[in-house]
């Protein structure tokens, strides 16, 4: 009876819906099914850390990103925006896996790049303009705590335009985004988060309450 009861229960958890989507966002990102499981464990805390309604708010997606949820910080507020897939002010799990994906080490160098032009791309129309690069130039001085002249940043903006814009019409479009991605691939470093491959080792306990049945776990 006791083996009957205890097949029902492993049917149970094989079939729910939350294995389900799970197996379904690992298909569709760079994770498997069991860092997925790893990554709830941490949506789950995230999610709980100031208001605990399943959904990451920004204060809290601040909080843990910089380490406080009101502080101004360009890159923290582009960085939420972007993973809020449906510009609804919150981060759900399956947005939150999505977006976290891009920063996985196996994912193709091209998908990174093209975040990370959405990033500078503070407007929204598909071009890096000039104030747009300016602002993230201030942002990136401000992250390690430097100060420059107006005209010292203004020389870097120019400079960087200038490498960057090949059909000189002062703005950077995709294509021109990749060619210097290309010529410095440093622009891109830190769209690559190598712990991500062992996120099932930092949340562990995830182990004892996964749906994940153990054939699918990977090790």
């Amino acid at each position: 009876m006791h083996s009957i009861k205890s097949c029902f229960c492993l049917l149970k958890a094989r079939n729910s819906p939350r294995f389900e989507d799970h197996a379904i966002l690992a298909a569709e990102t760079t994770f498997n099914v069991n860092e997925v499981e790893a990554l709830h464990v941490l949506f789950q805390q995230l999610s709980s850390s100031i208001i605990d309604d399943g959904l990451i708010h920004k204060e809290e997606f601040k909080l843990a990103l910089i380490n406080s949820e009101s502080k101004n910080n360009l890159f923290a507020d582009r960085l939420f925006e972007l993973f809020d897939l449906k510009n609804n002010g919150v981060i759900e799990f399956e947005e939150f896996v999505r977006s976290l994906s891009i920063f996985h080490p196996d994912t193709p160098d091209g998908d990174k790049i093209a975040f990370a032009f959405r990033l500078y791309d503070l407007n929204h129309t598909g071009y890096i303009e000039h104030d747009e690069l300016k602002k993230m130039v201030l942002a990136t001085l401000g992250e390690s705590n430097l100060s420059l002249s107006d005209d010292a940043v203004e020389a870097i903006v120019e400079k960087t335009l200038l490498e960057a814009d090949l059909n000189g019409d002062g703005r950077i479009d995709l294509e021109e985004w990749k060619e210097m991605a290309a010529r410095y691939p440093s622009l891109t470093k830190n769209m690559t988060l190598p712990y991500l491959r062992e996120v099932t080792l930092a949340f562990p306990n995830f182990v004892m309450e996964t749906e994940v049945p153990d054939s699918a776990l990977v090790f």
